[in-house]
């Protein structure tokens, strides 16, 4: 592996809606009120802070870009939301949201990798040694075309059943966020030239 990559970090990359919050009840969370963080949530993001860990929330939130909601109230929640994890312990190193209406085409919203790209290119990190925590195929997607190990959790969009018929396979499934912790840090603490490669997966 090159001396540049070895420098640059790991990182855990999350969904939210399905994943730190309960899916939304009509499509969007417009208000704070409608937000509830899905149970073990906050105690998972907690447990890998402690661990250094760096956590990037990527999340598709057409909402704005279909005038379902405007800009500030999505600035709001975010604000609230985040004040709530560092009350509990955690840290998010940063947060990037594609509030495009989807027939914008644009680069960055999911399955699409601009997000992810934007991210790695501002904190320095290393994508083949990060992993995608998400309730969605285009989540696992994303995280495939980017080269990064996957982890889709049923907290969300899918159960078992649906899961199973997914086109392209996450590396692991899990009910939800806070049992996917111990498989995260056991992927973290594994070595650079012991990162699992990732031939075959669908660009």
């Amino acid at each position: 592996m090159p001396k540049a990559n070895r420098c640059k970090k790991r990182a855990v990359f999350l969904d939210r809606d399905g994943v730190i919050n309960l899916p939304p009840k009509h499509r969007f969370i417009r208000h704070w009120d409608e937000f509830r963080f899905i149970p073990g949530t906050l105690a998972a993001i907690r447990r890998m802070t402690v661990r250094k860990i760096a956590l990037v929330i990527i999340s598709n939130q057409s909402g704005v870009g279909r005038r379902i909601m405007s800009r500030a109230r999505l600035e709001e929640i975010h604000r609230r939301m985040m004040a709530a994890v560092r009350r509990h312990g955690g840290k998010i190193l940063a947060a990037y949201y594609c509030t495009h209406h989807p027939d914008r085409r644009c680069g960055c919203r999911k399955p699409k990798t601009g997000m992810l790209t934007k991210a790695a290119r501002e904190h320095g990190i290393d994508l083949n040694r990060s992993i995608v925590v998400g309730d969605r195929e285009t989540d696992i997607l994303m995280a495939h075309a980017a080269g990064c190990r996957s982890a889709l959790v049923l907290s969300g969009k899918h159960d078992r059943k649906s899961a199973s018929r997914l086109a392209v396979r996450p590396d692991k499934i899990f009910p939800d966020l806070s049992r996917t912790v111990p498989w995260i840090l056991k992927e973290m603490q594994k070595k650079p030239s012991a990162a699992i490669p990732t031939p075959g997966r669908p660009a």
